[in-house]
């Protein structure tokens, strides 16, 4: 899996680089299904709004976002949703 973390009007630090290294494990499972992970946080304002894509194995891609105002909280709020739809796709896939 290639994991790709950019930020958009916003630095991306060492420690919110290891913070979302950290809370990818948490979909390990899925590692061999992903071919890429790109993550965007964006600055708008006093908000911050985190994005991901992911392609699938499959030739299939799902965009997924969140708005925040805290950085940690919003991360661990995509990752969920993340969780939650790798889980769909994994169900689908095994389905067929």
């Amino acid at each position: 899996m290639n994991l790709e973390i950019k930020g958009v009007h916003y630095d991306i630090e060492d420690e919110t680089k290891d913070y979302i290294e950290k809370k990818i494990h948490r979909i390990d499972y899925a590692l061999d299904l992903i071919v890429d992970l790109m993550i965007t946080i964006t600055k708008e304002k006093r908000r911050l709004k985190i994005e991901s894509k992911i392609n699938f194995r499959w030739n299939y891609s799902t965009h997924l976002k969140v708005v925040s105002y805290d950085l940690k909280p919003g991360i661990d709020k995509l990752l969920d949703k993340l969780d939650n739809k790798i889980l769909k796709e994994k169900d689908k896939i095994q389905e067929h």
